[in-house]
């Protein structure tokens, strides 16, 4: 069994994405409308070196509604006032998500329950069992 690849990190990430800028929107005053700080990253993670053919296969599954048609990843961000802010917070979402979509879960191994567990749970239903029969009507002639 090979070891996976490790999860590429946001510096490893920068040399292959390309950044375009947009304007901002929302409020922001005359300044939204002549300064274009907002930056929108695009990834082509099919073309890229850093993974393996296993590892872009699972980003592509994982990550199917978020390409665009041209198999691309893009993300945007316009958090910040600054372009250069927005790029390096472009690049940290983007390493988060192909963190979280490369992330294998380990397998569950099932195990049986325990005696104790198993007289704790009859205990219980026994217990609301008697519950529900006190709820019944009460006969008041003292019989």
């Amino acid at each position: 069994m090979t070891l996976p690849a490790p999860t590429p990190t946001a510096a490893a990430l920068a040399s292959e994405v390309s950044f375009h800028a947009q304007r901002g929107r929302g409020p922001g005053g005359q300044n939204v409308n002549k300064v274009a700080s907002a930056v929108l990253l695009t990834w082509d993670y099919a073309s890229s070196r850093l993974l393996d053919a296993e590892q872009k296969d699972r980003l592509g599954r994982e990550l199917a509604t978020s390409l665009n048609s041209r198999g691309e990843i893009q993300l945007r961000s316009d958090e910040f006032r600054d372009q250069e802010r927005n790029k390096a917070r472009a690049l940290e979402k983007l390493a988060e998500k192909v963190a979280a979509a490369l992330f294998v879960p380990k397998k569950r191994k099932a195990t049986k329950p325990t005696k104790a567990s198993r007289l704790k749970r009859l205990e219980g239903k026994v217990q609301k069992s008697r519950t529900k029969k006190l709820r019944g009507k009460v006969d008041w002639r003292g019989q």
